[in-house]
């Protein structure tokens, strides 16, 4: 048994049901002021250095701005895109976050991949595919194996079929590019998904030295809660990598260049080379000759401009600024003393007893409340700083969750302990954005795996068990119960 996809949105809503049933609800998106998405303080202080400054403002705003084919100035999109700029996919609560909503605080808008033909990003004979909606998740869409018309090989796959070609697009009259067979891969039980990954406070998890976070995990072997992680790692050499779904991007330079490639197809110093999708580049057929170099201007389109006297921050390529205007985002600010959602509000008591009751369960055997810094060669402020990330960076065995990809060391069924920090302004949860609420991803961290995977049992289950063990609410005492962990997690 090879496909080992999500879960039926059955199972989802019996587990709500369940929980409902017992009175504990998340609390939802935190509402007042967006706790994200500022600078250091170098950058959004009383004081800010005026050179971090331009840095930072340079990278957001090519980090929000519209790629296109041809005909502006920041050209090179296609000629296979998911969405044409990184603030599209990362964009709640703000710039840098993940998926986006209209009916949430603060309220940025639909899934700006349902909007791509009204847009003008996107052509006819492209159409949305059935698993986007305006109210879903952002979405990244990958195929586990190849497969033919009589069904699925036995070949693995596991790259990005982007969801949307410049064909139709008058500035790529010549490419004739059809959308990937999504309705076909579904039929095969054969297709998974990805949601944007917050990037908040980047540059705290890049310079989380390597000795602490095998500290961590050395004084995590034999815990009684059932955790045994292991990292993944760069291949070229051999240091823990630590960001995306499965960790399986060393640095965010890395992490922008790819994504610039994968994501909107545009070649640059990192990833040089058009990208055929995974099937041409299987069957050596490469991309049709009308796709490529659409903006005449050669290799990479996304380039350090060293053929003009360009400085300072018109000196860097896109990549760059991308990883820059990341390393000097801040963390997310937490609200211990409190807050309101649009439903309730929650004390500080409550969020006390939660933040208790998710060590003790075993929540914080992999999410590690805070991991320190090394000395930064970019910033103070990231000098031996405290990162408040609730992640030990690590990759674990997750059940029922696999997706079957394997990425760098990572299998099928390992994914990184997501980061919590942002969590109480975040609205879609788990790698494939199934979860809407916290009660649902937390139960759903001990789904069995599939019959006949061979993959073991989720890591989280022990954890799980104990906190379903916890009364579901205090009943307006003081007992520590479920609700009071769902409070504690909504206010970081």
């Amino acid at each position: 048994m090879k496909r080992i996809l999500k879960y039926s949105s059955t199972s989802v809503v019996v587990l709500m049901i369940v929980g409902s049933a017992f009175g504990q609800t998340d609390p939802g998106v935190r509402n007042g002021t967006i706790d994200a998405g500022f600078g250091l303080t170098s950058v959004s202080g009383s004081s800010p250095d005026p050179n971090k400054v331009a840095f930072f403002n340079n990278g957001f705003t090519r980090f929000e701005t519209a790629k296109t084919v041809t005909g502006s100035s920041n050209n090179g999109l296609g000629p296979r895109f998911n969405l044409n700029a990184c603030g599209q996919c990362h964009s709640q609560p703000a710039n840098g976050g993940s998926s986006p909503s209209s009916s949430e605080f603060p309220f940025v808008g639909d899934n700006p991949e349902s909007e791509v033909l009204s847009r003008g990003i996107a052509f006819s004979p492209n159409t949305i595919p059935y698993f986007v909606s305006a109210s879903g998740p952002v979405l990244e869409a990958r195929f586990p194996y190849f497969f033919t018309n009589s069904g699925e090989t036995s070949e693995r796959d596991g790259g990005v079929h982007d969801l949307y070609t410049v064909q139709g697009n008058p500035d790529a009259s010549s490419c004739t590019l059809a959308q990937p067979h999504f309705n076909t891969a579904a039929s095969f039980n054969d297709i998974v998904f990805r949601i944007p990954t917050p990037v908040f406070g980047a540059g705290y998890i890049e310079n989380i030295g390597e000795d602490t976070l095998i500290n961590f995990f050395n004084g995590e072997v034999g815990n009684p809660f059932g955790v045994s992680g292991t990292f993944n790692y760069n291949g070229n050499d051999r240091t823990i990598s630590r960001f995306g779904w499965k960790a399986q991007n060393k640095s965010m330079l890395l992490f922008s260049g790819e994504a610039f490639n994968v994501e909107m197809g545009i070649t640059n110093e990192l990833f040089q080379n058009e990208r055929p999708n995974p099937d041409e580049e299987n069957n050596f057929v490469g991309l049709p000759s009308g796709c490529l170099n659409l903006t005449g201007t050669g290799y990479p389109e996304d380039k350090t401009p060293i053929n003009t006297s360009n400085s300072g921050t018109a000196a860097s390529s896109d990549i760059t600024m991308f990883a820059i205007f990341m390393r000097l985002l801040e963390q997310p600010t937490a609200r211990p003393s409190g807050y309101s959602t649009a439903t309730t509000t929650v004390t500080a008591a409550s969020i006390s007893r939660g933040q208790t009751a998710f060590s003790t369960v075993g929540c914080a055997a992999c999410h590690a409340p805070s991991l320190t810094t090394d000395t930064s060669n970019l910033d103070s402020e990231l000098t031996h700083a405290t990162a408040h990330l609730y992640s030990d960076l690590e990759i674990h065995h997750m059940g029922g969750l696999a997706d079957n990809i394997l990425q760098g060391m990572a299998m099928g069924d390992q994914f990184r302990t997501s980061p919590l920090w942002g969590v109480g302004q975040r609205i879609f949860f788990l790698h494939d954005g199934r979860a809407s609420d916290l009660l649902t991803a937390i139960q759903d961290h001990c789904l069995a795996p599939v019959s006949g995977s061979g993959f073991p049992a989720s890591e989280a289950c022990t954890a799980e068990a104990n906190f379903a063990a916890l009364p579901a609410t205090s009943g307006g005492g003081t007992t520590t119960s479920q609700q009071d962990v769902l409070n504690f997690l909504r206010s970081l």
